[in-house]
This record gives C-alpha cells, structure tokens and sequence, in this order.
C-alpha cells in the first residue's frame, strides 16, 4: 500500500487491519506510521520517486493499493502535481506489475478523462489509461467528488466546502449521485472491502458502489 498516512488512506488501512486472513500488509511511504502494533505489517521508509527504492518489497503480494496523492493540488507548481499524482503512482504501478502482483486499487477522482479541459482530472484520466495498458488481472478505479473528513485539514475554503457540500445531497440525484460528498471512512473502507469482492477486470467505482462495497459484512470474505 503506497498513501497510507493520508485521510482516505488511514481509514482505509484501519479497515484492513479488521480482517483475518490478510497475511501480509506492506506499507510504504516517505514518514512511517507511529503506534501500529500489527505483528503482519511491516512498514519501509522509501523514496516515493524511485521504485528501485521500494522493488524488493513488493514481491509475494496479490494486491496493491495506491491513495496517494496531492491534498491541494492548487498550492503546488503543476509539474510538482504531476511528479506525485501521475509519475510515482505509475512508477508504483510498473514496479507492482514487475512483481506479478495481479490487482491494483487506485484513489482518482470523478470526472476524470485523459481530454478533459481541467488540468487536473486530464492529468489523473491519462494516469489512468497508462494503468489499463499494464494489464492487471484486476484494475480498480475509485472516483469520488467531495471527501468529507471529520475535521478540517486545508484552511478555510475546505471548512466552508464542508459545510455546504452535505446539503446539495438532495439535489443530486440520478446521474448526478456520483458527485455526492462521501465520508472518508465509507470511501476507505469500500477501497480495503473491495480486495476482497469478485469484480470486473476493469471498473470504475463511484458514490452507489462505495456505499454498497463498504456494507458488506467482513465476516463474508
């Protein structure tokens, strides 16, 4: 797992750490996690931007789970966006591909599409076609709009987007559910659900299948 200290990411692994036949969980990231007393994780303090930093740790795994990823893309240079959100998420990806790993989960973003007009979502949908030619047994793409966490993490315009995103939920309905803000432990907790849940070879994930993902039971895997 590459992104484990951020807000989708520490919810998602707090789910995983729930389940009892995961054998192993290896998490990478440049700052280790404190206070994780697991005897089947084991944690490497790597360089994000070098995969031959982190190759030697990815083999024996079936799955890898990618939620990094830039928390305010508008505070950096584009460039900087690019090296995190599309080069080392790739680099990750082509390494876990070199170990044989067969599944890859991805955090994107709704919206996303390799022409699209924002330089955001185009960068993230053309991250996403250079996943699909990889060919992994199972390519899962989560697309959530708005994350709402607990508590305000970047200042003022998330405070406000906080309070108001929950209330344009009746006003979208239909094709417009996927643009819902989701709790950040619901979307965390579908990401580590889904490892174990029969799926496409390639699907794409958005709010309804966050919901129904993130319900089933951990007894049932």
């Amino acid at each position: 797992m590459l992104g484990a200290t951020g807000a989708v990411g520490t919810e998602t692994l707090q789910t995983l750490l729930q389940f009892k036949n995961i054998q192993q969980i290896i998490l990478l990231g440049r700052t280790p996690i404190s206070n994780l007393n697991a005897d089947f994780v084991q944690q490497h303090k790597i360089n994000i931007f070098d995969s031959s930093s982190y190759q030697s740790y990815l083999q024996n795994h079936t799955t890898a789970i990618c939620t990094l990823g830039v928390g305010e893309p508008s505070k950096i240079s584009r460039e900087e966006f690019v090296k995190i959100d599309k080069t080392a998420v790739l680099n990750f990806a082509i390494a876990c591909k070199k170990a044989n790993v067969k599944r890859f989960e991805l955090l994107a973003s709704v919206g996303i599409h390799p022409t699209s007009n924002s330089f955001y979502l185009r960068t993230k949908g053309e991250l996403v076609e250079e996943l699909k030619a990889l060919n992994f047994e199972r390519l899962s793409i989560f697309q959530p709009s708005m994350i709402l966490t607990p508590t305000n993490r970047y200042g003022i315009s998330q405070a406000i987007t906080l309070k108001v995103w929950p209330l344009l939920k009746p006003l979208l309905m239909g094709s417009l559910k996927k643009y819902r803000g989701i709790p950040v432990q619901v979307l965390g907790q579908a990401i580590a659900n889904n490892v174990f849940v029969q799926g496409q070879a390639y699907e794409i994930l958005q709010w309804d299948e966050f919901y129904a993902i993130s319900k089933k039971e951990l007894t049932t895997f």
